[in-house]
């Protein structure tokens, strides 16, 4: 951990509980994301994992084992695949987002070129990953 936030000097022992507690945001909004179609539940449930795989081995060990989170950690771990549906539906919400931007906030045309930029960043290396296969390409498991 020490290496991964080598720029800021602060103890493990603040950093711990920090990583541990975006970890549980994170996962809270992946559980969402299974009941709310507009929500994803994969990059969720991967950012947990990376808080916790620092923060805490037990909670990590604890998601890998998990059934409905087990097989997307695992297909990312082991294959860093994504399924097709969280890469269409990723698409599409930052789409909108977009759009929902440029509506509003018409003004700034720098502020819509750079969410741009990145929108369309993470879409090209969204969409360059593999796609997951296996059971857990249903609805509740983008």
């Amino acid at each position: 951990m020490a290496r991964l936030f080598s720029w800021v000097r602060l103890p493990e022992r603040v950093w711990r509980p920090v990583l541990w507690t975006a970890g549980a945001l994170s996962l809270l909004l992946g559980v969402l994301g299974l009941f709310l179609p507009v929500l994803p539940t994969t990059p969720f449930v991967l950012l947990t994992a990376a808080c916790w795989m620092r923060a805490s081995p037990r909670f990590y060990a604890w998601l890998q084992r998990h059934p409905t989170f087990g097989p997307i950690l695992r297909d990312w771990e082991q294959n860093r695949a994504v399924p097709r549906r969280a890469k269409w539906l990723s698409s599409i919400m930052m789409s909108i987002s977009l759009g929902i931007l440029w509506w509003r906030l018409p003004q700034y045309p720098w502020l819509l070129a750079g969410v741009a930029l990145v929108c369309v960043s993470v879409s090209v290396w969204l969409w360059r990953l593999p796609d997951a296969g296996g059971q857990h390409d249903h609805p509740h498991a983008e």
